[in-house]
């Protein structure tokens, strides 16, 4: 099963810890990320999500990144993060 989070629009240091806690609750599970509304991504939030597509490879499970807005590709991108082989298509 294939669980979803839907990103806020602002992923600022106040969403943080609740973005942790909502991905560390589908610990497990193979997630896909829906970042179509973002339109400010804060580093705290940025450190979360790759922390948590580090944690799903490790555990043999994906999380993706889909249909992100430009926005949170540009932010992403501004802070010279790596895209994971998992949201690439890859296998990881």
């Amino acid at each position: 099963m294939t669980a979803a989070v839907v990103l806020p629009a602002v992923l600022d240091i106040q969403q943080a810890g609740p973005l942790r806690d909502q991905l560390l609750a589908l610990r497990g599970q193979s997630v896909v990320v829906d970042g179509a509304l973002v339109e400010r991504l804060g580093g705290l939030c940025l450190q979360v999500l790759i922390s948590a597509q580090q944690t799903w490879v490790g555990d043999g499970l994906s999380l993706v990144i889909d249909q992100a807005s430009d926005a949170f590709a540009e932010q992403w991108n501004a802070f010279g993060a790596q895209v994971a082989a998992s949201q690439s298509g890859e296998s990881a």
